[in-house]
């Protein structure tokens, strides 16, 4: 799975990616447009990386080409800081558009004729890596009509999995007022266990996830 998602790690340095990716020939400036630096405030051309010590999740187009990233905290004294951040909006990253596995889901979500939506990462990745492939994340955002014209190529038929806390519920709301205005069939999961997400379930038990 780390191969397949092509993870990794971002080192816990203020301007490490960056002096590396000056060295390929960038310049700080493109760095900055690619949401992978932060442009100091009050300081003209002076940056700092985005992601700095946290796991790292190539976000990927339809064609499998990286065109953003996501990045979870890894300290364990990490409270202080969001625990995940991704690339702003940038002109090929678009988030309301974009679906977190689907260049590695549709072949199968076309054959299955269904499609399970989730919230993050590691839930497509470990739904994957039980052999659920029909299986991609919203990544923290609400359904947009852009997602469900884009899922509506695959198949008409819905399976929304997130998380059941405050958030999770008022997401799954609002997917399932978008998804109904446009024609899905929709089914959701219940989960059952407190404080558990798709992946904490198949991590348990992937007999469990399939039988909710």
């Amino acid at each position: 799975s780390i191969k397949k998602w092509r993870l990794g790690y971002s080192p816990d340095t203020w301007q490490g990616l960056s002096d590396f990716l000056v060295g390929k020939g960038y310049d700080r400036e493109e760095i900055i447009k690619s949401g992978l630096a932060i442009e100091k405030e009050r300081k003209d051309g002076e940056s700092y990386d985005r992601f700095r010590g946290r796991i790292i999740f190539p976000i990927f187009d339809l064609n499998s080409q990286v065109i953003g990233f996501g990045g979870r905290a890894f300290k364990q004294d990490s409270d202080e800081i969001a625990k995940y951040i991704n690339t702003p909006q940038t002109l090929l990253y678009d988030k309301s558009g974009l679906l977190y596995g689907l260049n590695n889901a549709k072949l199968a979500a076309r054959k299955q004729n269904q499609c399970v939506v989730t919230e993050g990462y590691t839930d497509v990745i470990m739904s994957h890596q039980a052999g659920f492939e029909n299986t991609v994340a919203a990544s923290g955002t609400a359904l947009t009509w852009q997602h469900l014209n884009i899922l509506k190529r695959y198949s008409e038929n819905l399976v929304f999995a997130f998380d059941m806390d405050i958030a999770g519920d008022s997401a799954t709301k609002r997917g399932i007022n978008a998804a109904q205005e446009q024609g899905f069939n929709i089914k959701i999961v219940e989960i059952y266990l407190k404080d558990s997400d798709p992946a904490d379930i198949i991590l348990k038990d992937p007999k469990q996830w399939e039988n909710a």
